[in-house]
Formats: C-alpha cells, structure tokens, sequence
C-alpha cells in the first residue's frame, strides 16, 4: 500500500478503505468487513526547529493504521457471470501456502497461486507451470528452473470490483520472478513461521536443518535465521532463474515444486499485513483467480483473473464455496439446482445408484487417500503395542465398506494405495481383519495388568474423537461396535469442529487433550511411498501425530525404539526402483504389522454427482483446478 504524506499544520485524514465485499449468494443482510483507516498527523514541534541538511524543520508526520468493522450491504454486482456454485465441507484454515495443512485450503492455494509445476489432471504427470523448463545434473543434485516471464501479481479491490494488476514503486507492473520464489520457500522453511510441511522440503540441501534450528553437528543453534539462509540449497540467480541443490538425488523433486508451500510468496504484501495478509481485499495473489470474499465459516468467493496467462482458456468467472459441514444438506441443495457438483453422502448413494437421473451424474473413481485411525502412542494404554494390536485387528474393514459405504472402497491394510509407488500389492502386509488375534492381543495384555474387561474400561475410559460430519459419525459408530464384539470394549466418541479437531490432534497438544484413538485421512502429495510412510510417520521429519518413538516432553515422553525410521531414511537414498520397493514393503509391515502403529481402515473411492451442464475432472493428485472445468451455460 502506498501512503501519500502531507505537510500542514492542520489534522489531515484519509482512508484507504479494504473490505471482504459480502456479495453473499444474492442476501441482502449486512455484512462485518475490515477496514484500515490510515491517518495522517502533522504535529507543530515545540521548541528550537531541527536542522536536517540545512533545512529547518517545524512539522513532523507520522502515520497511524487503525483498524475498524463496517457493515458492506450486498450487491448483485457477479450476477450475471458465468458461476460455479460448490460445497466446502469444512471452513479453510488459511490461504497462506506456507500455513496450509487441510485440504480446503490447499485446494483453493492451487487456484490462487502460481507454482513452478504442476499436475496432469488425468495422468498425474507433472507439467510446467510457472517454469517453461528445467535441467538436473548427471549425478541428480543440481537442478536449475528457467521461469516465464508474463505472470503478474494481482489485487482484487472491493470497492470497484476490479482485479488489477500489482504496480512496483516506480509504477511498473510487478511480475512473479525467481526472487519471489525463494522467498515463499525460505518463509516456509522458517522456524518462526512454523509451516507444518516444512519436512517436504528437507531434500533441499540444509533445509532440514535450518527449519528445525540446528547446526550442522544436529545441535540448537543462537544464530538468527536469516543470517544462516547463505546455507541452503536454494539460490535466484535473476528474474527467471532459479537452482537448487539437493540432499541426495531425488528424480521426484520437480513434483515437490508443485506443491503448495513452494509458492511464489508476495514480501510485501505479508511484511505490510502480518497475520491479516491472506484476507480478501489484503491478499496479491499470482494464479488463475483472486479471492473477493471470504466470509469465515460461511463462505468465500474467487473470481477469475483476468491477467493470468492463460485466461483466453478459463470458463468460469466466479466460483462461490458455501462451508456446508453437513453432508445431508449439501446434497439436498445438489438436488435442489442450488449447488453444481457434491459429494454423495454414504447415506445417499443407494439412492443415487439407482434413481434414474442421479445415476447418469455419478461418477466413482479410486483416489490416493487412506482413511484410518490414529492411536496417541503415549497415552495408556495404547503405549502397548498388544492393545493397538487389537483394537485395528477387531476392525472390520470390508463389512464396514459394505454396509456403511455402500460398497464404495478398498480395505486398507497397509497405508499407501494403490498407484502410488511402493504401495503393497498383497493382503498379506500389514494388518487386516483377524478377530482371533484381536482377543489373544487384547487378552495377553489383561492377563499380564491382572484386569477384567469391566475394570479395562473404568481404568481407561478410552475416548475415540473425529471431526464434525456424517459419515465420519456412522464409520465411527460401526467400529465402536466392533470393538465392543469383539474385546467388549467401551468407546466413548467425541466429536469436534474443525479447527478445535486440527489442534487437538498435533502432536504438541497437551496429552490430556489428545484422544486415546483418532479418525485421520491422508491424501497424496507427489506419487511415491516417501510421501506416506516417511513423511507421516518418521518421528523426527514426519508429522508423527501419533507420537511413536516421541522424546520431547511435550507429547507424552519416550517409547521403544523401531528400525522404521532408519529404512524410511534409506529408501531416499537408493536408486534402484526394485530396491526401493523391496524397503517400503518391509517399512509397511513394521508400521501396521508389528508396531501396529494405527489402524489402517480403507483407500478412498470418491462418489460424486455433477449437474450435466458443468464439465469437470478428478485429478488424481493435488485437489481440483478450477481453471480446467467449463459451464454450458444455456444448458444450465
């Protein structure tokens, strides 16, 4: 933002006024936006003049921001654009690329910001994207991106409805370069910016270390971050040339610059904004649209960017997500016209099957995702590897498929699905169904503790906790009903929204607040088993929200030790793809066989009904690209 100075001896005021617009589906009801008023104040100094360069100075400016609420009545301003009405389950939790961790908002961060790669839609092969190329040296460490140089940062102001483009100071238009690039990377390697994914990144030279502020012996370091950056491997030689040198050779890393956090990052706008920066009217954003309204836990809207570089191609100008958690109702309005594509409820898709109409706008297809349930490691009495044991061989994967799911899914009995390299391909890995091996776990453990099943359950009081939705709710119920079959187990389950849920399930929430088993999903980064069993469950690079091998205090305490994170670790440095594949066969069956790390419960197949006038795809990786969907409008 460019603030104008005045000199005069009276008070002056300004406003540069930044709202959310409020265009809410055609309400007419007010609507709370921010606003920053800007002050300026001239101020008579008292007393002898200062005498700067010889001049004399008697007035002084300074400027204040001061933040209030407005109410900005709705207007039919999109009305007649081509519109695309859709259902978020969840309320995003930023659109900062370097914050993200939930899907809606890494979904919506793909449509707003430029990456140097991305994904076929269809194959899952990787494109350009912002770079037009890029090379790698023989032994696989170097690698240099050339970008293209007609991508523009943009700015969506709500008072006039405008997108336009970013103005450098000089009044020139400010394009996204390679300096931008290693910003947003370096902001998402930061310590102090503590970006949840920042362990994706480790393949860059040093990252790993400066992201955990370490020296290179592995000890706590006092030298300040940004004076360490010199460290990385990760260097903008100009506007349209970036390189990176890598840990090991890694032929995955051009799918790593697809990724969300490696953003191209707009310095200004956040040092101007701080934590605000992500808001609508605040935001430069450098994709195919900008965000014009996001109503928390309501709903947000994107319109087209009309300077993106390919724009000549995008359909849709307005694409409006309404944050419906409650599956039912969102499918209600599918049917009511009110909502262009949804997910089919599991309670619907009977239904949907075989009505005449809906069946034609089905479409069911696998997806990389594993739905399964987390044990807390360090919370009794799942620090006992007979107690996780039983409680994920009691569950009935395929029953539960069957009658809850309606059919739709693969059992799960290791973590990664199928398509994704180093993925099981046999039913003997891991841990399936096997009530039998369930009670003799179960039973071993109340033999050696001297517990009935009654005192077990008034002991421990086991809790089983997932976020607010519908099917969440039946899957869980159905497995509480096995794990009263088959241990005669009681399982209270809690519910929670959310954002309350993501908080409640890091691994550095308070242990009390943590439940004792926890619903989770997980869905492919890049397609390698790297990104699964290293990246989620390694306990010093990975998530590792289930706490195992946990020695910070802040999670619980310490557990035995394994040799998974030692293989996962390995498996980065070997070459041999049949080598490979032989160390994540052996690391599944260490996490779901014999540590029985969780409970591995079923590989996604996603139903969904879309309205015969949208045409759309199902990306296989790296959620939906707007941009490629298209709206018959007359049909409609």
């Amino acid at each position: 933002m460019q603030k104008q100075y005045y000199t005069n001896t009276s008070i002056l005021l300004f406003f540069i006024i930044f709202s959310l617009s409020a265009i809410q589906c055609g309400t007419g009801t007010p609507t709370p936006q921010y606003i920053i008023e800007t002050v300026e104040i001239t101020k008579i100094i008292q007393g002898e003049p200062i005498i700067i360069e010889e001049t004399v100075i008697k007035e002084v400016v300074r400027t204040v921001e001061i933040e209030k609420t407005v109410e900005v009545t709705p207007t039919p301003f999109f009305n007649n654009r081509v519109t695309l009405l859709k259902s978020i389950g969840q309320e995003p939790t930023t659109f900062d690329p370097a914050l993200a961790a939930d899907m809606p908002s890494i979904d919506h961060i793909h449509n707003l910001f430029v990456t140097l790669t991305k994904f076929d839609p269809v194959t899952g092969e990787v494109l350009p994207n912002l770079a037009t190329h890029w090379e790698v040296s023989d032994d696989g460490l170097e690698w240099i991106f050339k970008l293209r140089n007609d991508v523009k940062w943009v700015h969506y102001n709500p008072l006039t409805h405008e997108i336009t483009p970013v103005t450098n100071d000089n009044g020139s238009i400010r394009f996204v370069n390679a300096y931008d690039v290693e910003y947003g990377i370096q902001r998402s390697l930061n310590p102090n910016t503590s970006s949840n994914y920042a362990y994706l990144l480790d393949v860059i030279k040093n990252a790993q270390m400066l992201s955990m502020g370490k020296d290179a012996a592995g000890n706590d370091t006092d030298i300040p971050y940004q004076e360490r950056l010199g460290e990385l491997g990760m260097k903008a030689l100009d506007q349209r040339t970036i390189t990176f040198t890598l840990e090991y050779p890694a032929a995955y890393f051009p799918s790593i610059m697809g990724m969300w956090l490696t953003s191209p990052m707009p310095q200004w706008t956040i040092e101007a904004w701080a934590d605000k920066w992500t808001e609508a009217g605040l935001i430069n954003t450098s994709g195919p649209y900008a965000l014009a309204e996001w109503i928390h836990n309501d709903g947000l809207m994107l319109l087209k960017n009309p300077y993106w570089f390919d724009a000549d191609n995008v359909q849709i100008e307005v694409y409006k997500g309404l944050i419906i958690e409650d599956d039912a109702v969102a499918f209600a309005m599918y049917e009511n016209n009110e909502l262009d594509t949804v997910h089919v409820p599991i309670a619907d898709l009977h239904h949907v099957k075989n009505d005449p109409q809906l069946s034609k706008e089905l479409h069911i297809a696998p997806l990389p995702c594993t739905y399964y349930y987390g044990f807390t490691h360090t919370k009794e009495p799942f620090n006992d590897v007979r107690i996780r044991r039983a409680f994920s061989a009691a569950v009935d994967r395929l029953g539960l498929i069957e009658t809850i799911l309606g059919g739709e899914g693969i059992p799960a009995n290791t973590f990664a699905p199928p398509g994704i390299f180093g993925a099981s391909t046999s039913d003997k890995h891991g841990q399936d169904y096997d009530p039998e091996l369930a009670k003799s776990s179960f039973h071993d453990f109340l033999d050696e503790k001297g517990l009935t099943v009654e005192e077990f359950n008034t002991k421990y009081a086991i809790t089983l906790g997932y976020n607010t939705s519908e099917g969440h709710a039946k899957i869980a119920t159905a497995i509480q009903h096995d794990w009263q079959k088959e241990l005669g187990v009681k399982v209270k389950i809690e519910d929670q929204d959310w954002q309350t849920y993501l908080a409640t399930i890091e691994k550095t929430s308070p242990i009390e607040s943590m439940h004792h088993v926890w619903r989770a999903a997980w869905c492919s980064d890049y397609p390698d088993a790297h990104n699964w069993l290293h990246d989620v469950f390694n306990s010093q690079a990975g998530i590792n929200r289930i706490r195992r091998n946990c020695s910070d205090p802040n999670c619980g305490g310490t557990i035995g030790s394994d040799r998974f994170d030692e293989l996962t670790e390995s498996a980065i440095l070997v070459t041999s793809a049949k080598e490979r594949l032989k160390i994540y066969t052996q690391t599944e069956n260490i996490l779901a066989g014999r540590m029985a790390a969780y409970i591995p419960i079923y590989h996604y197949a996603d139903a969904i009904v879309t309205k015969a006038w949208l045409t759309r795809n199902y990306p296989f990786i790296s959620g939906f690209d707007l941009y490629n969907w298209k709206i018959d409008v007359e049909s409609r």
